[in-house]
């Protein structure tokens, strides 16, 4: 009798959660962006609404839920209802912020559950051209000689900016000085400005002030050349070998949305991923990926392993 009951509690869900995913979407879909409006997360998941709206059926609307680096969209998202109608547009944040904050209110790996990673974005080595430099190594030989009195900025303490600078320094052997700003924007404009010397910036905000010459690229930190600067060398191509920094960005869900949900909406961004997006990514600077949930699931656990090395050797104090 109970296995009977059991037999039919379990085909019960199973048909429950098949009607479910059949019908799904059958309201608006909330992609929610855990930082302002006009950044690369923005504009990534301004794309992936648009096309994921075409497609689906139903509006897919952006939400910008910024503040603590990004924590408070995230832990929005981690609380919602696991239904696919809540939606996160990630990024390296959701696997760094677990080491940088010593009271977090969300876990990057249990919270969630991985849909596809869509991009990852590059980071460009610029400094203000009064530095003088023309090349990594005149750089690394600069800082060397002057321990400590380089400054770079970032987006504030553990953002991907300094996080690139720091394992850039543990590779060379130099020590500079971290300026962290409360955001991006702030901080670019003091190295357009030349109050700080030099800056790890994503490829999206650096590449317009590197074309316009207010701004010299000495090297990009991922382990291929960027179509967008293709005479740049890789850091690791400059001298540093091995050197690789960038971050991603990616579709997230909360933990338990019905695998049918996944797989839906991991086909339909794969779908929306058309030579036009590509494109447009490309254009942006960004290096197009498109993978499966479970590759996207390794990559985070990867990555979430990878950052708490990096803010351990960096000695990095949780905030």
């Amino acid at each position: 009798m109970f296995n009977r009951l059991r037999l039919f509690i379990l085909a019960f869900a199973w048909t429950s959660a098949s009607a479910f995913a059949q019908s799904y979407p059958n309201k608006p879909i909330r992609l929610v962006v855990p930082f302002p409006a006009g950044g690369s997360v923005d504009m990534v998941a301004r794309m992936v609404g648009k096309k994921l709206s075409e497609s689906m059926g139903q509006p897919v609307l952006v939400d910008n839920r910024a503040g603590a680096s990004g924590n408070i969209g995230m832990a929005y998202v981690a609380k919602s209802t696991p239904d696919g109608y809540t939606l996160l547009m990630a990024s390296a944040a959701l696997t760094a912020n677990v080491h940088l904050y010593a009271k977090i209110p969300f876990d990057p790996i249990k919270d969630f559950t991985p849909i596809i990673r869509v991009a990852d974005q590059p980071n460009v080595l610029v400094v203000n051209p009064s530095l003088g430099v023309k090349n990594v190594q005149e750089l690394i030989a600069l800082a060397k000689s002057k321990p400590g009195k380089l400054t770079f900025g970032s987006a504030g303490v553990g953002a991907a900016q300094q996080i690139a600078a720091e394992v850039f320094m543990m590779k060379t052997g130099t020590s500079m000085m971290h300026v962290p700003y409360k955001g991006g924007a702030p901080a670019l404009a003091d190295l357009v400005g030349g109050q700080i010397d030099m800056m790890f910036e994503t490829s999206p905000t650096a590449v317009p002030f590197v074309k316009s010459g207010k701004l010299a690229a000495l090297a990009v930190t991922t382990s291929k050349r960027l179509s967008t600067l293709p005479q740049l060398p890789t850091i690791s191509e400059a001298g540093v070998p091995g050197y690789e920094a960038y971050t991603w960005l990616g579709v997230v869900a909360p933990s338990g949305t019905p695998p049918d949900v996944i797989a839906r909406l991991n086909a339909e961004v794969k779908k929306a991923m058309t030579p036009e997006f590509l494109a447009q990514l490309t254009e942006i600077s960004l290096v197009p990926v498109g993978d499966s949930p479970e590759g996207f699931a390794a990559y985070i656990r990867n990555d979430t392993a990878n950052y708490a090395k990096i803010v351990k050797d960096a000695k990095i104090t949780p905030q």
